[in-house]
């Protein structure tokens, strides 16, 4: 696990200009590598490359970067783990004359090695792992950039002026000269709306976000500021491929299969020279990981959950139940007002992007204590997206039940007798469902449920609002049922903005690796092939992994309802961050700025200090804008 740099420009500076530079903006990032650091410099053609190391795999000096291969035409900064490196070098060792030398051990080397023997587009199709990494090709003179199937980990990239600029987090991209710093306002408008920064879109203008599945490259050549980006992995083929060749399998053998593959890929994923926990909250995804990886370890396995005070947000009781059933060693940490009040300060630090889901805190929190145990947790993420966990799937695979069933004209008459009581909360779903593009109808409801400020031109002065989810829902999604299609926009979207971001900044701000076995593409493509039955079934979410879980676990330590990793935002901005948020959205502070419409956001802010908690996650999401701002933005140059 790594954090990467790198810049392509003007062949101007010296050797040791070069060098200094790329050390600057290595140096942003440390956090991600404390152990290791490195630089590579060509005065030639003006690229540098950085690299910070967190050594989990070959933790001897072979594993270091940048990384040569051995012939000397490609260089590597490698961010992440692949999972069956072992396998590609026997791979590559089989499809070659003459066989490798190999210096170590690490999934650098293997991956480099297989890039110069097998070339770029067969090794990225045979990894099974979490990756961002740039490879120099100094014959071509091309740089590329790959990012992993899901999006795990991040990059960034941009033209700035005539100088080309990437890296692992967009402060290492701030430390170059070149960078301008200028607000993307369509960028803010997306955030309002949604709490985070869409792919491919970043806070700032120029600078983008590698999408997920995909390589690009930029020749030293092309002065055109262009990018070509080719993507290696779509969901999209994914899903039409299962369309056409469903499991044939009954759920008895479904379930067994999927029990088998998901054991060998958590295996995969515990693999280290390192102490490896889990992320444990009790709930379906994380327990099933556990048992799972319980049984394949001959010591206890280390687990880790976060509590706290209030009941209706404290999970930390279920996954103790689970952890003393399986027998792991288990450590739980409860939030105080203190710790909420001493982390804040330092969100925009660790994620130096607007970012605003709120269980930010818990995350960042528990990260920073299973770092004192350990380098590598696994992680749950990703069952939801896969085996329609949230409670937006499970509600609009009932409403459809339901609709499908109901002449049109009775529709409309029950839409019409539904629409007169107010409050109703599925009302525009149901409306929208009377559509007869159901493609259409599907991204107008995902939008409105994953929307917090639903018309961010109430509250800025002048913006414009991307539409994100153009997909061609007609021609490749749109046979699907509405639950599998709001899933599949939850894998494209929700967690690699939003899951992903959270955890990968939140672990990496404490140097600890994050590792997602539900995200391996095994995984994903297994999922797919299930029928939806198999994930919703008899008012149950999840139901292949229930059944797994009450093999071996009594279901009464699962089976409750899905609380979410949430945290009492209202009572912490009334209480230890009221001060602090007062000090940001102060109607002074907010008429200088000339941002956003004062009046909106101070009545916003006064009803929730008057006790109406629907403003809490509206306000976090200003609070966390301008807190990034105050750090990134204002006094810049």
């Amino acid at each position: 696990m790594c954090g990467i740099v790198g810049f392509l420009g003007p062949s101007s500076l010296s050797v040791y200009e070069l060098t200094s530079l790329t050390s600057r903006m290595t140096n942003t990032i440390s956090h991600r590598g404390p152990d290791d650091s490195g630089t590579w410099v060509d005065h030639e053609v003006g690229i540098g490359l950085g690299s910070r190391r967190l050594k989990i795999i070959d933790l001897s000096p072979a594993g270091s970067q940048p990384m040569t291969s051995t012939t000397g035409r490609y260089v590597i900064v490698f961010n992440g783990e692949v999972y069956n490196h072992l396998e590609i070098r026997r791979d590559v060792e089989t499809q070659t004359a003459q066989s490798p030398s190999w210096k170590g051990y690490s999934d650098t080397e293997t991956i480099l090695t297989a890039i110069e023997y097998l070339g770029l587009d067969k090794t990225l199709h045979m990894t099974a792992g979490m990756f961002a990494f740039a490879l120099w090709d100094r014959m071509e003179r091309i740089l590329y950039l790959a990012r992993d199937r899901s999006g795990e980990k991040p990059l960034y990239y941009g033209w700035q002026d005539d100088v080309f600029i990437f890296g692992s987090e967009l402060k290492s991209l701030a430390a170059h000269p070149a960078f301008l710093k200028e607000l993307d306002e369509d960028a803010l408008s997306l955030f309002l709306r949604y709490a985070y920064v869409p792919t491919p879109w970043t806070i700032y203008r120029g600078i983008k976000k590698l999408q997920p599945g995909t390589y690009a490259k930029v020749s030293v050549d092309n002065r055109k500021k262009k990018l070509h980006v080719r993507e290696y992995w779509k969901l999209k083929d994914i899903i039409i491929n299962t369309l056409m060749n469903p499991i044939n399998a009954n759920a008895e053998n479904a379930i067994k299969e999927f029990q088998n593959i998901f054991s060998y890929v958590i295996s995969q994923h515990m693999t280290a020279d390192v102490s490896v926990g889990l992320f444990l909250s009790g709930g379906i995804d994380s327990s099933i990981i556990a048992l799972l990886a319980q049984a394949q370890s001959s010591q206890p396995l280390q687990t880790f959950s976060v509590g706290f005070d209030d009941p209706k947000y404290d999970e930390s009781g279920h996954a103790k139940s689970v952890a003393d059933y399986l027998g792991t060693n288990h450590t739980e940490i409860f939030v105080s007002d203190k710790d909420v009040h001493d982390i804040v300060p330092k969100l925009p630090d660790i994620y130096d992007e607007p970012f605003a889901d709120s269980s930010q805190i818990p995350t960042t929190i528990l990260a920073k204590m299973a770092r004192r145990h350990v380098t590598v947790a696994l992680s749950g993420d990703g069952g939801d997206e896969l085996f329609g966990g949230y409670r937006r799937h499970f509600q609009l695979h009932s409403l459809y039940n339901v609709c499908r069933f109901v002449p049109r004209p009775m529709k409309w008459i029950g839409y019409h007798l539904l629409s007169t009581v107010s409050q109703y909360k599925k009302i525009d779903i149901i409306r929208e469902m009377l559509d007869t593009n159901r493609g259409a109808y599907i991204n107008n409801i995902y939008s409105k449920m994953i929307s917090h400020w639903k018309n961010p031109e109430e509250i800025i002065h002048s913006t414009s609002i991307p539409d994100i989810f153009q997909t061609e829902t007609e021609t490749w999604y749109g046979a699907l049922e509405p639950a599998s299609q709001v899933m599949i926009l939850d894998f494209l979207n929700y967690l690699p903005d939003d899951i992903l971001v959270k955890v990968d900044r939140s672990a990496m701000h404490s140097s600890l690796e994050t590792r997602t076995p539900f995200l391996d593409h095994q995984i994903i493509e297994f999922s797919w092939r299930l029928p939806q039955s198999m994930k919703i079934k008899h008012n149950h979410s999840k139901w292949i992994l229930r059944q797994i879980l009450n093999k071996y676990v009594p279901e009464k330590l699962i089976s409750r309802p899905k609380q979410g990793f949430s945290i009492p935002l209202h009572n912490l901005l009334r209480g230890p961050l009221r001060d602090w948020g007062e000090s940001l959205l102060s109607k002074e502070r907010l008429e200088a700025e000339g941002l956003f419409a004062p009046e909106m956001i101070r009545h916003s802010w006064n009803e929730l200090m008057n006790g109406d908690d629907r403003w809490s996650h509206k306000v976090w999401i200003i609070l966390m804008f301008q807190a990034w701002k105050s750090r990134w933005l204002d006094g810049a140059r």
